[in-house]
């Protein structure tokens, strides 16, 4: 399932039959939402029940505006690609977060350090969101459990993310620029478009590779 509105954590417990995605940035008002309501929209239109593929997606910060709502700009930018920005509210990133999630997209490269410093074996689960969309893309779809097989999505996810793990040192990044999301955070709405426009990009070949369906 895609998780519900607002903070998305069910409860303690892990399960083989989901696959949880956390998307982090700094202060979980921006880019993460950004990208988390993004993500759950495009999952939406690939697999047409919100709720089928058994795949959660949820975010927080690493200096995470507890309780916060989401960024004005930010929510405009996913209305404009009708995703709904509607119930959310910031949380920093804790232990449980990185502990529960099958695969963590980062905004920055500092991000994704923070992320891996935390331990709980994070650093093969851990990408840019960048970094990950250029390995994903380099990834033969066919080699990838099918969707629609015994463990649907979520093997294939599982499988997605193990095969980029071990791509990542030999598909490096053309410069440091490359695995970037910058921080709209105070900036104007056309910024804030940019910035959306960016995500969108890094999220397509990404979630066409998760469900094996091409955005339409």
């Amino acid at each position: 399932m895609i998780a519900p509105q607002g903070r998305g954590i069910a409860g303690p417990e892990t399960s083989t039959d989901t696959f949880r995605i956390l998307h982090v940035s700094t202060g979980n008002v921006c880019r993460s939402p950004i990208t988390e309501r993004l993500t759950r929209h495009a999952l939406s239109e690939r697999l047409g029940d919100p709720d089928a593929g058994g795949l959660v997606v949820e975010s927080a910060g690493t200096w995470g505006h507890e309780g916060a709502p989401m960024e004005a700009h930010a929510a405009t930018v996913l209305t404009d690609f009708g995703a709904d920005p509607h119930g959310f509210t910031g949380r920093e990133l804790l232990d449980e977060h990185v502990i529960r999630a099958d695969l963590v997209l980062t905004a920055t490269r500092d991000h994704r350090a923070q992320v891996i410093s935390m331990g709980h074996s994070a650093g093969l689960r851990t990408f840019t969101l960048k970094e990950f969309t250029r390995l994903v893309r380099a990834i033969d779809p066919t080699t990838l459990p099918a969707p629609d097989g015994a463990g649907g999505v979520v093997e294939r996810a599982r499988a997605l993310v193990q095969a980029a793990a071990a791509l990542r040192g030999w598909l490096l990044a053309p410069d440091a620029e490359a695995d970037e999301v910058h921080d709209p955070y105070g900036a104007p709405i056309t910024f804030f478009r940019s910035i959306g426009d960016e995500i969108q990009l890094a999220l397509d070949p990404v979630v066409t590779a998760l469900t094996g369906v091409p955005a339409a």
